[in-house]
């Protein structure tokens, strides 16, 4: 991965270059940025160049020994490590490293939710086990094959439960020489505070939608015109981007769930409650908390409709129509808990919960909300 195959982050590309040519490289760095950032596809050009052998001044030449291997992430010096869905057959990264390189050359600002589809893994929970821990003692126990600096990456770090976290605070306070931790993590919070005391701190914005709307235009060949209305939607977030460009299905499901879900709790219509949560719950683990976030967003998108400039919203046509008739429901007496609703379903999911309790509390939970009077 070239630095200039990367959409945008100027600064953040100034910034590693400089640490690689001043020689300044800290042994474990957090590149953490939203979704859609960019922050693996960085970690991955960063360590290209690092291990370059005829590095120009801005990128990696793209042409040595060093740089073919690492554009087929085949070097043996790289190790990368991510969350996988365990099983008999899955217990660790490696088990799955011919699917993570094609999902990762296939697109390098990859989401969770993609890899998880690929896995055909929607309905189990997304974790690096302590298992995993063991096998990255064990790889940087051994010597480097080709390159200086053997170099692990950690795609979303986050995901480490506290087991495998804590095995290896002390080989990221104190590693074996030339080697390098690059950690990239959407959530800083999710992530234990002993790990981010021992890394640099790489933050990475949102992209802007100029830069999105240029790359749509030069990588998906279409009109300037889609493309600045898509980078509006996407919000700084180019995968995102590529969903809307690609699978507009699954926004489309996930309005018709979120419309279904408010008209049933509104009147609490038990039937049709317990028909979406039986729907709902058919589908993936991370299908469903992608539901969460889209429904945080649409709630966003109805206090922007109420109470802001409309030309803040992202909405597309139909979900636009939607909202201008849900908005009246979303207001200052209610808004803030249901984000903290939404949120603390998010934390809950994430932690393995029944799904059918889960969503029903939902549902009590908006029937009252829903129900709440505006403020006068």
């Amino acid at each position: 991965m070239l630095f200039k195959e990367i959409i945008g982050q100027n600064e953040i590309k100034a910034r590693l270059l400089r640490s690689v040519n001043e020689a300044r490289i800290s042994h474990a760095q957090l590149f953490l940025g939203p979704q859609g950032s960019g922050s693996l596809a960085l970690a991955v050009a960063y360590a290209q160049y690092i291990c370059c052998s005829n590095k120009k001044e801005d990128d990696s030449c793209g042409t040595c020994s060093s740089c073919i291997k690492y554009n087929k992430l085949i070097h043996p010096d790289l190790h990368f490590v991510y969350p996988v869905a365990l099983s008999k057959d899955v217990r660790v990264s490696t088990d799955v490293a011919i699917e993570w390189r094609q999902a990762f050359l296939d697109n390098p600002y990859i989401t969770l939710f993609n890899w998880f589809e690929q896995l055909e893994a929607e309905n189990k929970q997304a974790v690096i086990g302590v298992e995993e821990s063991g096998e990255i003692l064990r790889k940087l126990s051994l010597t480097t094959y080709e390159s200086d600096y053997k170099i692990m990456i950690i795609w979303q770090a986050d995901k480490m439960n506290a087991a495998s976290a804590n095995k290896l605070l002390k080989i990221l306070e104190e590693p074996p020489d030339k080697t390098l931790f690059l950690l990239v993590c959407e959530s800083e919070d999710q992530l234990l505070r002993t790990i981010l005391s021992r890394t640099q701190l790489i933050k990475i914005p949102k992209l802007t939608d100029e830069d999105i709307t240029k790359a749509l235009i030069e990588r998906n060949k279409i009109s300037p015109e889609t493309a600045d209305s898509t980078a509006h939607l996407a919000d700084g977030n180019y995968a995102e981007a590529l969903l809307l460009i690609n699978e507009n299905e699954n926004a489309a499901q996930n309005l018709a769930s979120f419309q279904k879900l408010m008209r049933a709790s509104l009147k609490f219509d038990p039937k049709a409650v317990l028909t979406w949560i039986d729907d709902v719950s058919a589908t993936g683990r991370e299908r469903q908390k992608n539901f969460l976030k889209y429904a945080l967003h649409i709630m966003r998108e109805s206090l922007m409709i109420s109470y802001a400039d409309t030309s803040l919203i992202k909405l597309g046509i139909e979900e636009e129509e939607f909202v201008k008739k849900f908005s009246p429901f979303i207001h200052a007496n209610n808004v803030e808990r249901f984000i903290e609703e939404l949120n603390k379903a998010y934390f809950h999911m994430e932690r393995n919960a029944n799904t059918k309790i889960l969503f029903m509390d939902l549902a009590f939970k908006f029937n009252e909300l829903l129900n709440l009077p505006k403020p006068i």
